[in-house]
């Protein structure tokens, strides 16, 4: 530790400059008195971010009545106190340091303080003692900005979205230098971006080099946090032990076409802390030390002059064990972080170029309200042919969807392909392509091929106009190890640069105004949509089991995601086998199917893939969809509207999920089925808390009248209903 006196008194002279800046904030002090505290899923008014000191000004303090993060700012700059004020629970135990890089080999702390013993508990008193080391990049200043846009998004005036908003709040940024002579010159800082309205925080770092050498940075931790244990265990496996359920992390680093967040994440890494030595845990394996980052990498080379900006690490606090309530949180997080997440087109699948067949679907959507086709796979399009021919050929469907007011869209496979043994990821153990490939083969998006790719792409969708990017198999995390690739240097910074590179599409998308489908979590740079989650094989059992299995298909996928995010499937042509029964042409001949698959869709927000050449073959089909997408649209703002589940589809007895929005003119739109062949009556109970009412609710069934009834103390509602057989009913709440 640090004990030369010179170096400390020149140490104290920069912290009096910040001290000084401070003292210009406004005194920290409780937001709410106990027992005044708002439901932030209900009401997030005033919640605004703020940045505070404390009343000896040794602290700055970042909070938006929902969250508090406390940072020490002597001798070095640590983050000292990380409170849920919804329910008070402090997430530090121990201090820690603000990120920890390795750079040209080596590795170095970003601020923190030294010489806490007991690791169980921090308490205020105890700082004034703790230390700095002289090889650890040391605080300078700080600013507070307001937050801006990661991706400048511009929602379309022709597409629907629930949020059009992009998130507010205020960026606390910590600057960093070293007094190392190799670290001379580069610089670090630490973002804070404390979102208004939820308990939500964003860390990230960005590293300068005004030296004038490149340096090479190996690995970046970028955050840091010493937390409170799960569960006390005597013994035990780790990886089997509980992580802190109070937190829950999401990077802009996810990828594997899971399609789901958590499975996704690459960067969360909940480890042990051999140091807590007073844990219960007889071998220290506790998972209480939370460290984000890249499984691999980066491994950039930055040269002088030139930033890196790390990863986007999302911390948002959870208050409760309820799966629908994290759930709901979590989906809150995406309105407000990925707001283009919330935009969500009524559109079709069609399985022809065919020009008078796609002039025929044009015709049917603007007929049936539709607004948007997506050219699907094994229609014959070809974006990566930029010749004139092809060009000319889809620029005229898209010009004539567009006359008739309907967006279009088109199809493209990146992974899961192979091109060459030069192109192909290189495996680094064999030195062979494809050997360790996701997907069996996959071309490196680093190669000349993979950055050809990117920009057909783009000018195909330039010079064609199309509204709606549609990217299978995209970038799924396999490193590379060729060094003749232009994209990337080599081994260490292969996923990174292939990473940066899918994201760059996807900005330039969005940005753009091109909705993007893509089978993988892209969600917080620039997608919209993602599979719901289904095997494709039971679209080939009969027509009754697929029924239930998309209800359960819908049910399960929309735990963490909003119903905008998702799409869904229905093959209206025969799919990977199962001949008549499976298949709903003629359409005309299958209504009860058709129906029951639109509503259970609709009814759920969620837009599926009704791939085939047409909507409908005859008036009555026709008909059925008009009134499909009419009752849809009434009701858009409700189902596009979080879900509370209520019981999962088992074929034998009633299933259903319910919207909920306090903000909505329906405050709540209960979706019930009947599986069986009999009609059933079902005393329901609806939990109401999330509709925002607390007295009374008026529950009308269909476009009946509204019965009025009070809410119990526990916010539920007993409803009985009577569901037809082999059908549906829905319930208003209002």
């Amino acid at each position: 530790m640090r004990k030369i006196v010179a170096f400390l008194l020149l140490f104290q002279a920069g912290s009096l400059f910040a001290q000084d800046q401070i003292s210009t904030l406004p005194i920290w002090e409780k937001i709410e008195e106990p027992g005044k505290k708002q439901d932030w899923l209900l009401n997030s008014s005033g919640k605004n971010a703020q940045v505070y000191r404390s009343i000896n000004n040794k602290d700055i303090i970042l909070s938006n009545g929902l969250i508090k993060r406390s940072f020490r700012l002597q001798p070095n700059l640590a983050c000292t106190d990380f409170i849920n004020l919804s329910n008070d629970q402090q997430l530090i135990r121990a201090v820690s340091p603000e990120a920890r890089l390795t750079i040209d080999g080596k590795t170095y702390q970003v601020g923190g303080l030294h010489g806490q013993k007991q690791k169980a508990y921090l308490l205020n008193n105890w700082l004034d003692e703790l230390t700095v080391s002289n090889t650890d990049f040391l605080y300078k200043s700080y600013k507070i900005t307001p937050v801006t846009p990661v991706v400048n998004w511009k929602p379309a005036a022709n597409e629907w979205a629930s949020n059009r908003k992009q998130p507010t709040g205020k960026m606390l940024t910590f600057s960093f230098e070293s007094d190392l002579v190799a670290l001379k010159g580069v610089i670090v800082n630490i973002n804070y971006e404390l979102y208004d309205g939820a308990p939500l925080i964003c860390k990230w770092l960005s590293i300068e080099n005004k030296s004038k050498k490149t340096i090479k940075i190996n690995k970046v931790i970028n955050e840091v946090i010493a937390a409170h244990e799960e569960e006390s265990t005597v013994d035990g496996n780790s990886a089997e032990m509980k992580t802190p359920h109070g937190i829950y992390i999401e990077s802009n680093y996810a990828f594997n076409n899971s399609m789901n967040a958590r499975l996704s994440d690459q960067t969360t890494h909940w480890n042990i802390d051999s140091a807590y030595t007073s844990q219960v845990n007889y071998s220290y394996k506790t998972p209480c030390l939370l460290e984000v980052y890249p499984p691999i990498g980066p491994g950039v080379e930055l040269a002088p002059e030139k930033t890196f900006n790390s990863i986007r690490t999302n911390e948002l606090l959870l208050d409760s064990y309820d799966r629908d309530r994290n759930g709901l949180a979590q989906r809150m997080m995406y309105r407000k972080l990925a707001p283009w997440s919330t935009e969500n087109p009524i559109f079709m699948h069609l399985i022809s170029i065919d020009p008078a067949v796609v002039r025929k679907a044009v015709d049917q959507c603007a007929e049936t309200g539709y607004e948007a086709i997506i050219l699907s796979f094994a229609s014959g399009l070809e974006m990566e042919d930029l010749s004139a021919e092809n060009i000319t050929r889809i620029k005229d469907l898209v010009d004539y969807a567009h006359n008739k007011g309907i967006l279009m869209g088109g199809y493209s496979l990146f992974s899961s392909r192979r091109i060459n043994d030069d192109e192909d990821v290189i495996d680094p153990k064999t030195g062979k392509a494809d050997v360790h490939a996701q997907f069996a083969h996959a071309p490196c998006l680093g190669s000349n091929w993979g950055l050809a790719y990117l920009a057909k792409i783009k000018e195909f969708i330039k010079k064609t106009g199309l509204d709606i990017f549609e990217n299978d198999g995209p970038y799924p995390g396999d490193v590379c190890a060729s060094v003749k690739h232009p994209g990337h240097k080599g081994l260490d910074d292969s996923q990174w640069a292939q990473m940066e590179l899918q994201k760059g599409l996807y900005h330039w998308c969005n940005e753009n105004g091109v909705y993007v489908n893509a089978p993988d979590w892209y969600f917080l740079d620039g997608t919209n949509k993602i599979a719901l989650g289904y095997r494709e094989a039971n679209f080939s059992l009969p027509r009754a089991q697929q029924v239930i299995l998309n209800r359960q298909n819908i049910y399960d996928g929309t735990w963490e995601k909003t119903p905008a995010m998702s799409w869904g499937f229905v093959p209206l042509t025969q799919y990977q086998g199962g001949g008549a029964a499976a298949t709903l042409e003629p359409l005309s001949e299958h209504l009860d199917s058709y129906e029951q698959l639109m509503m259970q869709y609709y009814g759920s927000g969620i837009q599926a893939c009704y791939r085939g050449p047409r909507l409908y073959d005859t008036e009555v089909t026709k008909k059925l969809v008009i009134r499909v997408i009419n009752w849809y649209k009434k009701y858009r703002t409700i189902l596009n509207s979080d879900i509370v589940h209520l019981r999962r589809a088992d074929g034998i007895d009633w299933d259903g999920i319910l919207h909920v929005n306090p903000s909505s003119k329906e405050k709540g739109l209960a979706m019930l089925y009947n599986p069986s062949a009999e009609k059933i009556t079902r005393k329901i109970v609806l939990p109401v808390y999330y509709t925002g009412l607390t007295n009374q609710v008026n529950i009308r069934e269909k476009e009946g009248k509204a019965v009025s009834y009070h809410i119990d103390r526990d916010y539920t509602v007993t409803y009985e209903v009577t569901i037809p057989a082999n059908s549906y009913t829905w319930l208003v709440m209002e």
